[in-house]
């Protein structure tokens, strides 16, 4: 559901919005930053199998989902009115919360006493001011392998060409 819903939502999105030069570049702004940590985040993380706790995942346990709120939070304040960004936080809250809970308890049952220690250090989504030193794992450290193996270039696509739509409608006037 998460990653299929707001599929629902894009063309009423694209069609209602009313962008303005000003929201669609403080959008653009926060969507690029979220792109960048997803996109650091994907090409860090070895889902299932090492504990992720370098890179991004020094300053929050969920810089994915951290990610995701920034593109979708900038891309609905390009969209130009208030109802979108309300919306899309809402969706978000009860979407990844929930989330984020199953997966914290799943990473405990995987990880242990390693992830417990872990979560009492690192923040749940807003990140850390310092990162957190755990030592490392093999195989840490960003490698595009996984970037590409977890498709994180959909995200840039899916970004991509709704501000474009958006910058397009915006020219137009409509």
């Amino acid at each position: 559901m998460r990653t299929r819903a707001p599929w629902l939502l894009v063309v009423p999105f694209l069609i209602l919005a009313r962008p303005t030069p000003e929201l669609l570049g403080v959008g653009a702004a926060l969507a690029t930053l979220g792109l960048v940590i997803r996109a650091w985040s994907a090409g860090t993380i070895e889902k299932g199998r090492v504990l992720a706790t370098s890179g991004p995942y020094a300053f929050t346990r969920n810089p994915l989902y951290l990610g995701s709120f920034l593109i979708g939070t900038g891309l609905a304040m390009a969209g130009g009115h208030l109802a979108w960004p309300v919306a899309f936080v809402a969706f978000f809250g009860a979407v990844y919360v929930r989330t984020m809970k199953r997966e914290a308890e799943e990473l405990l049952h995987l990880f242990g006493t390693r992830y417990r220690d872990y979560a009492a250090q690192v923040p749940g989504f807003l990140p850390r001011p310092t990162p957190f030193r755990s030592g490392g794992s093999p195989g840490e450290g960003f490698r595009w392998s996984r970037y590409r193996r977890y498709r994180e270039w959909e995200a840039l696509l899916g970004a991509a060409a709704a501000f474009t739509v958006l910058a397009v409608r915006l020219r137009v006037g409509g």
